[in-house]
């Protein structure tokens, strides 16, 4: 058979990632705190796009006032410019008045550095620059603060020195024998303990420092037992140690006193602060959903620079001009969808999860995202990145929009509950129960078979707890 070469047409349809399709996907997916950033962004790269200026009550009132002002007799602005005038206004306003001359002074006095905000702007310290100015105060000697810089270059955010005393000495160029007497040193900076090596080595430098050492029992403890006392072996303790339990409450009480982790108030960043993208509202019988859009920039089109682009000289100025207007064009129909679908899918939601509007979660019913997509004629994907990192002000509290898409679970009489209202009652229950006789995950399994006529296996309540970081039975029991 010979080989020839042929062409063939076919008709085919795909979907064409293009960039305003990308940018629209992107701009679904962000949070409120994000968008309002990639928008202030925009706008200072594109010159077609500004900030539209909101004309309402304000402007309103504003020309009202200026044609009371117009309409003021002669008489009233004479009058008021000869109180102008003469008035003597530091004496009426006295140590208050901004010109006096106790203000006056009190101004010179201060260095101009003290009145601008950076000066009086403290940041947060870190653990390493609290270590380090420990260190250079110090009396130890200058190759000693060198070897003190490489322990503290590697010691992690808890506290802990994650080196061996051979690594820091390679590091240092020193010998392994110099690095000892300055990780003592530095185990007994502020906070005391850190750069130890193990939790029970942190533990024993803050026993020394309280003057506890003496107390062998104290020692021991922290030193081998360590492990039992967290897994609560206590019998094998009194019977080593010859205690009575109420001795041994005393040593616990003492070392719940210490920090196994010196380096936690230092570690992290600042707190993020949610904030919401949707308000919901309840008003008599009905809930009002509203977009919060405060601080999140209104667009348009720029006139000034249409007007350039209209008189544009180049073929590439043009291409450039038309570039701009399309991308700024594209970028206001976006966060006019993104914001359409917001609404329209908590409005979804709302419709779905009424109960938990109206009486809070343990009305929460399964949902699933088809559910919603189905809903308002979307896809599922849309309903997923429109619902991420978005949060919504409901008269519950703050939640995310993902915790109404919960897994059902079948009742008796074959209609189903959330999950995340079992969860809730697990919850409560645990919070109810006795320290004393802590609720086993078998026994919350029965109880809820009792109240809810729901079946669901031990593992199940086990896989729950440990979702909402709740520990076991045994490790809540409370012995004194």
């Amino acid at each position: 058979m010979a080989l020839e070469l042929r062409q063939q047409l076919k008709l085919t349809q795909q979907l064409v990632m293009t960039p305003q399709l990308q940018q629209a996907i992107r701009l679904l997916q962000l949070s409120r705190l994000e968008l309002v950033e990639t928008v202030q962004q925009e706008l200072l790269e594109n010159p077609f796009l500004e900030e539209a200026q909101d004309e309402g009550p304000q402007a309103e009132a504003s020309d009202q006032r200026d044609a009371a002002t117009d309409t003021a007799t002669a008489a009233d602005i004479a009058y008021d410019r000869e109180i102008a005038r003469e008035a003597d206004w530091e004496d009426y306003l006295g140590d208050f008045a901004s010109t006096s001359r106790q203000s006056t002074v009190r101004e010179s006095e201060l260095p101009e550095e003290m009145t601008s905000f950076e000066a009086r702007y403290a940041a947060k310290p870190s653990l390493e620059g609290h270590l380090m100015w420990q260190l250079r105060l110090s009396s130890l000697t200058e190759r000693q603060k060198d070897i003190g810089e490489v322990i503290i270059g590697n010691i992690a955010s808890s506290g802990y020195l994650h080196a061996t005393l051979d690594e820091i000495a390679e590091m240092a160029g020193v010998a392994p024998a110099e690095v000892e007497p300055v990780l003592h040193a530095l185990q007994r900076f502020d906070p005391v303990g850190v750069a130890a090596r193990t939790a029970q080595e942190c533990l024993l430098v803050q026993i020394e420092m309280l003057g506890y050492t003496r107390d062998k029992v104290l020692v021991e403890l922290v030193r081998d037992h360590l492990e039992d006392l967290e897994k609560r072996r206590y019998k094998p303790l009194l019977r080593k140690f010859r205690l009575t339990m109420e001795d041994l409450k005393e040593y616990l009480d003492l070392i719940q006193t210490l920090d196994p982790m010196p380096g936690a108030s230092y570690g992290g960043g600042d707190p993020q602060f949610v904030s919401p993208d949707v308000y919901v509202y309840r008003y008599d019988d009905d809930f009002i959903i509203m977009l919060n859009e405060d601080g999140l920039p209104h667009l348009q089109l720029s006139t000034m620079y249409e007007r350039s682009a209209a008189a544009a000289a180049s073929a590439g100025e043009r291409e450039y001009f038309q570039e701009k207007m399309r991308s700024a064009s594209w970028l206001i129909k976006s966060l006019y969808q993104r914001q359409r679908t917001l609404y329209k899918v908590v409005e979804s939601i709302v419709k779905y999860q009424r109960g938990f509007f109206e009486d809070g979660v343990s009305r929460l019913k399964p949902l699933i995202l088809k559910d919603i997509a189905d809903d308002i004629g979307m896809h599922e994907s849309t309903v997923s990145r429109i619902t991420t990192s978005k949060y919504v002000a409901t008269p519950h509290g703050i939640v995310e929009l993902k915790f109404f898409f919960n897994s059902a679970l079948e009742l008796d009489d074959g209609s189903q509950v959330g999950s995340e209202s079992v969860k809730a009652l697990i919850k409560k229950l645990i919070g109810d129960e006795d320290p004393r006789e802590p609720l086993s995950d078998e026994r919350i399994g029965e109880i809820l078979k009792e109240q809810l006529k729901v079946n669901i296996a031990r593992r199940t309540v086990a896989k729950y707890r440990t979702a909402m970081d709740i520990p076991s039975s045994s490790k809540r029991k409370e012995l004194f």
